[in-house]
């Protein structure tokens, strides 16, 4: 087996500082340095990371400094990897956008994704614009797509990005604990019926109005839970290969019979 086909993930199920970046860089800067990743690996923060999961644009959005876009920037660099996690750029006066970031590990932009599905639900389409593209990008072999939390109940946007060579999804979310078993359910479903891994990160805790469980997970494209990071601040470390998702797909036909596109 070739280990150019191996990558390390390292899922960081934070318990975000409510609407307080400082405090919540601090934290998350404990947490990955502890961790001590490897380098040229995959580090994920979950969605909203640095605020929490809010429509206080005063408190999410980024201001004139980029100060998410800069702390994460900076954390690639220092840890030699890549680094993805969830922040909220400013549109106009009244909206903003919920968005996937990602940095190399030379500090640069790698992709930025804008959630298509706003939760409409909890007011987010009143403050967040929705974003209109796919994102896909490669690393270490495999083609990446990112997503971000509600996201995940629209599995039509998942087979886009297959349609774009994606083999391995990143799901960041905010998800609440009283529907643990549908985030649980349908990172499973989206990587059963797309032969993918799929990591997803979501936050721990609680905040003004709801209780995070975490359930921070990684699911092989046979949908086997492979890592599990329970309910704890934490971060789990694990080791995904890129002949997993080749094999089964060469095996498997699923993606070939396919009658609409």
């Amino acid at each position: 087996m070739s280990l150019s086909k191996l990558m390390k993930v390292y899922s960081v199920q934070l318990n975000t500082v409510w609407e307080n970046k400082p405090a919540t860089y601090e934290r998350t800067n404990k947490l990955v340095l502890e961790a001590a990743p490897i380098p040229g690996s995959l580090i994920v923060l979950p969605e909203t990371f640095s605020t929490g999961f809010s429509t206080n644009l005063a408190a999410t959005a980024q201001g004139p400094s980029l100060e998410d876009e800069t702390f994460l920037s900076a954390l690639a660099v220092k840890t030699k990897c890549t680094v993805m996690a969830g922040i909220v750029s400013r549109v106009n006066e009244r909206q903003g956008r919920n968005e996937s970031i990602t940095f190399g590990p030379d500090g640069k932009l790698v992709a930025r994704y804008g959630k298509i599905h706003p939760f409409s639900m909890g007011g987010e389409t009143e403050v967040h614009q929705s974003g209109t593209e796919i994102v896909t990008f490669g690393l270490n072999g495999f083609t990446v797509a990112p997503f971000v939390c509600y996201d995940l109940r629209f599995p039509e946007i998942f087979r886009c990005a297959v349609d774009k060579g994606a083999n391995f999804f990143v799901v960041i979310a905010n998800w609440p604990v009283k529907r643990d078993q549908h985030w649980l359910t349908l990172l499973q479903a989206r990587a059963i019926e797309n032969l993918a891994y799929v990591v997803g990160v979501n936050r721990c805790g609680k905040d003004p109005d709801f209780f995070y469980s975490g359930r921070s997970v990684v699911v092989d494209p046979h949908g086997v839970i492979i890592s599990d990071a329970g309910s704890d601040e934490h971060v789990i470390t694990t080791e995904i290969d890129l002949d997993t998702v080749e094999n089964w797909r060469h095996d498997f036909p699923p993606l070939r019979d396919r009658h609409w596109k």
